[in-house]
């Protein structure tokens, strides 16, 4: 089997599982009793909560751990809805927002805030001329733009929407959840106030997260009760999975910082030139040059995605057809639509997305059976076969 779809979720690290169980086995106390176990598995926490900050160029107490990125999404919405919705009901965000944003801000709107979503260009990027004038508009509470798009892979100006943001004394949040562990994110560098994690996108376990809060910023706690995590986020600490994200942390920071990514980037790199020059109309969504080394978009003329999706998988290939927590709904993505692409073009893509562990030998067979599953569903659909045809949007 062959596993491409690696921003839906990741394999768990062996170096990760390594640190995990002995918090599922010895050291299985709470954090927060008095007596000598319970302390080694509260210094296990705080290492943990300093390798993810070292990642992201945080302070350890600006850290907090939850139990996944989509919690940490809500979990800023909801309480800057509440910080702000007294002053003011506009929030800003962007069209090609994840579900995770994009659905607390309907909940949001549906109460009664104005909740403006900024468009992006055909590569996939934040239209910053409108961000810029959604912020210098009426009063807004708030804004929230993601750091690297699920589906394409696409990285956004934050750098830029953050200081505009800033000048209009709006605060910042973003969804950084396929950015963190993929390419350089730094909290000191790029000065959001809010910053969304998930451990699974980059080798973690499913089922934890954290959320980066800036020292100072007003934060109103979504789950109230033991005062955990400094008062942000209550209750008993999930101290394996805790244990497990750290490890993740410090092995992609060494990876980054040892630019090892460039391998993930040279076999994506690798299968799209193949793909384009041995398929005929073959096209490569969003921008070439803004966008994290693990994700290929492609679409396919004349193949309907979830057709070859489903030929690729008894192929022994695994990619999706556009965000995990999309699969199955058969209108095409909105990602694909606020960037203009053809409903036709948007049925007839795949998201193929890499890791560390995908070898250039699976990127070569890949691509082989995806030659063969294109081919096989053409000739049911009617269409043509492979060729020398290249296109670029």
């Amino acid at each position: 089997m062959i596993y491409l779809d690696n921003h839906a979720t990741t394999a768990v690290h062996p170096e990760v599982v390594e640190a995990m169980m002995p918090f599922l086995t010895e050291h299985f106390h709470n954090p927060s009793s008095g007596y000598r176990a319970s302390r080694i598995v509260k210094n296990t926490i705080a290492e943990a909560r300093g390798q993810v900050a070292e990642l992201i160029g945080a302070k350890e107490e600006e850290v907090i751990f939850t139990g996944c990125g989509t919690e940490s999404n809500n979990m800023v919405l909801k309480s800057l809805a509440r910080i702000y919705g007294r002053k003011t009901s506009r929030v800003i965000t962007g069209e090609i927002e994840h579900s995770a944003v994009l659905r607390p801000c309907q909940a949001m709107e549906d109460v009664g805030f104005e909740v403006h979503r900024c468009g992006v260009d055909g590569e996939g990027r934040l239209r910053l001329d409108e961000f810029r004038e959604a912020c210098e508009g009426a009063e807004t509470g708030f804004s929230s733009i993601m750091w690297a798009n699920n589906e394409t892979g696409v990285i956004q100006p934050v750098g830029e929407a953050c200081e505009i943001a800033k000048e209009n004394g709006i605060a910042f949040h973003t969804d950084a959840i396929q950015a963190v562990g993929k390419t350089t994110v730094n909290v000191r560098e790029v000065p959001v106030d809010f910053l969304s994690i998930s451990g699974h996108k980059f080798h973690a376990p499913k089922g934890i997260g954290a959320l980066y809060l800036r020292e100072g910023i007003r934060f109103e706690p979504l789950i109230r009760g033991g005062g955990q995590e400094f008062g942000h986020r209550s209750g008993t600490e999930n101290v394996a999975y805790i244990a497990g994200l750290g490890k993740a942390a410090a092995l992609m920071k060494t990876a980054l910082e040892k630019d090892q990514h460039a391998k993930i980037a040279a076999n994506r790199d690798h299968l799209e030139k193949r793909l384009c020059e041995e398929i005929e109309g073959v096209t490569l969504n969003g921008s070439r040059e803004h966008r994290v080394p693990t994700c290929a978009h492609v679409s396919f003329e004349e193949c309907e995605g979830a057709g070859l999706l489903i030929l690729l998988d008894e192929a022994g290939v695994q990619v999706s057809t556009g965000s995990a927590c999309m699969t199955g709904k058969q209108q095409p993505s909105h990602v694909q639509k606020a960037m203009g692409i053809s409903d036709e073009q948007a049925k007839s893509s795949l998201r193929i997305s890499f890791s560390s562990f995908t070898t250039r030998e699976d990127t070569d067979e890949a691509v082989e059976r995806i030659k063969m599953a294109v081919k096989k569903l053409r000739q049911v659909q009617g269409g043509s076969g492979v060729g020398p045809v290249v296109v670029y949007s």
